[in-house]
């Protein structure tokens, strides 16, 4: 049986939309869109044959089920042709078993989900993968664009940079001047990208960048494009198939534009939907103090997010005061009895730090994640036998500016308590055995 998927308006206007039309809400009433699938054609295999089909594929050599999303084509984007994929094998990341740290706060069964270990060090890749496929096939049928862009803190841009590269598509990159990470601003540099520095944050170039789009300037990359949700949900279903297809009881995931938090939704939604599993884990998403309209809202009990002024945040990729996938967000956290909680920047820091000395490499926005994920066992909602999972955005090696700062103590109001500092000693026997004595009482 062939399988499909079309766009369709989130709030439930009548009517679908092909993937390869270049549509980002919905024309009746405004409203964000979301890739619906023919969930009765994708019945026609069991749920024990969907796992044994994907457990055949995948981190196979065989194209292009290598990828984690594409090994999962048929609940992704099944029309897309093998010669149209753009892929980096994105996806199949480790499953970390935090074990050091997540004792040092009382749990026994606390897995990171390391999605910076990708092609462009991001979980970015997984919903670019499946936008510019998408974009290439529709330019193969007659689509005719001048770029495709995007609004970045600096991962998305990455992420569309290298895949738009390997596609050979023109891309658009604005990003907030001074305000990503060196390994950020020049990876899609080094790709080719046309990268405009705007004075203005993230939700400036984004409202710059929907003009754009809603003009008919450029082709849009950004998550409100349903496109990146589809790639982004398979990390729902990673996670459970590395758990030989059991559900966890929590996932923790740091909150910028809420893209994320309704596509592990869509992700575990489907699982249950297909038979695959039978129930959702809880939800927790954590945002960053200083850009935090989800928990303002959700603390005071509302379902509508009120953009706010995001104010500089160490957590720069979610300095994002007016979250595009608020709604899809906010539907997420009900379904799946969320909470949601938010970290200073002190806290940040300071999570970031022992993470790292439990082998961890932290990236700020994860280091986000486990302080709500900390909040949330002092609140007692995790009992210390439940299992749970962190998603970790991207990899620590994007932000070695944060991390030299912290241990040299030179972040502005942090007190840095857990800075590890190189020991300058001379080039002497009798030194450097002192050096670690002196090492050895600190740690006793």
């Amino acid at each position: 049986m062939s399988y499909a998927a079309a766009f369709r308006c989130f709030a439930g206007c009548p009517g679908t939309h092909p993937l390869t039309q270049p549509v980002y809400r919905c024309p009746s009433c405004g409203g964000l869109l979301e890739v619906a699938h023919d969930l009765d054609a994708l019945r026609d295999r069991s749920p024990a044959a969907w796992m044994r089909l994907f457990d055949q594929r995948y981190r196979r050599t065989a194209w292009p089920y290598g990828s984690g999303v594409w090994g999962k084509r048929e609940w992704v984007a099944p029309a897309v042709p093998d010669d149209a994929i753009v892929s980096m094998d994105e996806g199949g990341s480790s499953l970390f078993w935090a074990e050091r740290y997540g004792k040092s706060i009382g749990l026994d069964d606390l897995w990171i989900k390391l999605c910076g270990n990708s092609h462009t060090g991001s979980f970015k890749d997984l919903g670019m993968t499946v936008l510019v496929s998408v974009v290439r096939q529709a330019v193969r049928e007659g689509l005719s664009l001048r770029a495709v862009a995007c609004a970045s803190t600096g991962d998305t841009s990455a992420a569309l940079a290298a895949y738009g590269a390997a596609a050979g598509l023109p891309v658009v990159v604005l990003l907030p001047r001074g305000k990503v990470s060196t390994a950020q601003l020049v990876q899609p540099i080094a790709s080719g990208a046309l990268v405009l520095a705007l004075d203005t944050d993230f939700d400036g170039c984004m409202s710059i960048v929907q003009r754009l789009a809603a003009d008919g300037v450029v082709y849009l990359a950004n998550s409100m494009n349903a496109l990146r949700i589809e790639g982004q949900k398979t990390v729902a279903f990673e996670m459970v198939q590395q758990f030989d297809w059991a559900v966890p009881d929590w996932v923790v995931v740091p909150g910028g534009n809420l893209g994320n938090a309704y596509a592990l939704f869509a992700g575990f939604r489907m699982l249950k939907d297909l038979g695959v599993t039978t129930r959702l884990p809880r939800l927790c998403v954590a945002q960053a103090e200083h850009a935090n309209p989800l928990y303002l809202a959700w603390s005071a009990g509302k379902r509508e997010v009120a953009p706010v002024k995001a104010r500089e945040t160490l957590a720069s990729a979610i300095q994002i005061g007016n979250p595009v996938s608020a709604p899809r967000a906010i539907q997420a956290l009900e379904a799946m009895d969320g909470v949601v909680e938010q970290a200073s920047e002190e806290e940040l820091c300071d999570a970031a730090a022992r993470a790292d000395r439990t082998g961890l490499y932290t990236c700020p926005h994860t280091a986000v994640a486990l302080v709500g994920l900390e909040k949330i066992v002092a609140k007692g909602l995790v009992g210390p036998k439940d299992r749970v999972v962190v998603v970790s955005t991207a990899s620590g090696l994007k932000f070695t500016e944060f991390k030299v700062r912290y241990h040299e103590k030179s972040l502005a109001g942090v007190d840095a308590r857990h800075a590890n500092p190189p020991v300058m000693v001379p080039a002497d026997y009798d030194h450097v055995l002192a050096a670690l004595d002196a090492h050895a009482a600190r740690a006793s």
